[in-house]
């Protein structure tokens, strides 16, 4: 995943070069290669670049490819203080990788995301399928903060989240909001048996999906 800037990449017998078109994670849409298991990787900044290596395990994948920003999806999701943006990079649809869905959110100053809260961290389909997940936090301006709150049976834990942070989601429903004043962006990464995002929304919360 490309963060920032721009870069050569070789992988899998292939070859990118000046890879990356926005200059960080709040300048539009990003780019990204992917490369199958057992595949060396190398990345040659071009100036300043900054990088992010999204892994799971697998036994087998697609060939190398690249993500270019025109390919990667982008959705308005929610109303009033929960609507966010996402970019969906790496998806079902888009990639036959064997684990990894990967994507951004931005939630404008103020705003939820995550929200209603939800979970998937039990195999019980259809309902909901295990996924683990990590989020990596950007602030603009880069002072800013948000909380993060991650609950369910045996979890209780709400913690600032600052630029640069990075959490590890294995259980539990976890909703986000920014602070005002700030952006947050984070960068997700989700991996399990099944590459089928289907979640369970907390029952407490879930009505306020039907308010604006």
């Amino acid at each position: 995943m490309i963060l920032g800037g721009r870069c050569d990449v070789k992988g899998g017998g292939r070859r990118w070069e000046g890879v990356g078109e926005r200059a960080n994670v709040f300048g539009g849409r990003p780019a990204a290669v992917y490369v199958p298991p057992a595949c060396e990787v190398s990345v040659v900044g071009r100036g300043a670049v900054e990088i992010a290596l999204c892994g799971a395990q697998a036994e087998t994948g697609p060939d190398a490819a690249l993500i270019a920003p025109e390919q990667v999806g982008m959705r308005k999701v929610g109303e009033g203080a929960c609507y966010r943006e996402i970019h969906d990079i790496i998806t079902a649809d888009s990639l036959p990788a064997e684990r990894l869905l990967i994507g951004e959110t931005y939630n404008p100053p103020g705003l939820w995301s995550s929200y209603p809260p939800h979970k998937h961290d039990v195999h019980q389909p259809p309902a909901e399928h295990a996924l683990e997940e990590v989020y990596h936090f950007r602030l603009d301006p880069a002072q800013g903060f948000g909380l993060h709150r991650v609950y369910g049976e045996g979890c209780e834990d709400c913690y600032a989240v600052h630029d640069r942070d990075t959490a590890v989601i294995t259980r539990g429903y976890h909703p986000v909001v920014a602070a005002p004043g700030y952006r947050l962006y984070y960068l997700w990464m989700l991996a399990g048996e099944r590459r089928e995002l289907v979640w369970s929304e907390d029952p407490a919360h879930a009505w306020t999906r039907e308010t604006k």
